[in-house]
């Protein structure tokens, strides 16, 4: 095993995760994900997947993340390290799509309409 890669997607961030052998290290976009991601909650998201299948301190993750927000960031890191499990040990589906890691949250922000202030709010009406 030299290198897996995946992409994961959430809202219009998009993860590229580089899964190999290692000691536990996770860098996401240069940095290390405790600095890149500062909130504890958004850190366990990136690394729920590897406690759902016990391979925590085994493998190196090197991640290139675009797009979105923190969390929407966050959110995409963990479907594609997710992606990335699957491919080395089919094993891991099972738990990981019993979590939810694997299903691709496609809610995204609904686009704003011609003759109205937002996407559904409407201008005011008067009869009179």
């Amino acid at each position: 095993m030299e290198m897996i890669n995946a992409i994961g997607r959430r809202k219009t961030a998009v993860a590229r995760v580089y899964l190999m052998k290692g000691e536990g290290k996770i860098t996401v976009n240069g940095k290390d994900y405790r600095e890149y991601f500062p909130q504890v909650h958004i850190q366990h998201n990136v690394t729920d997947p590897f406690g759902v299948v016990g391979t925590e301190n085994i493998y190196d993750l090197k991640v290139t993340v675009r797009g979105g927000g923190y969390k929407g960031q966050a959110e995409a890191v963990r479907m594609g390290l997710s992606r990335a499990l699957v491919k080395l040990n089919e094993e891991f589906k099972k738990p990981l799509k019993d979590k939810k890691f694997l299903t691709r949250d496609s809610r995204a922000v609904e686009r704003k309409k011609y003759g109205q202030p937002k996407a559904r709010k409407r201008f005011q009406f008067s009869k009179r």
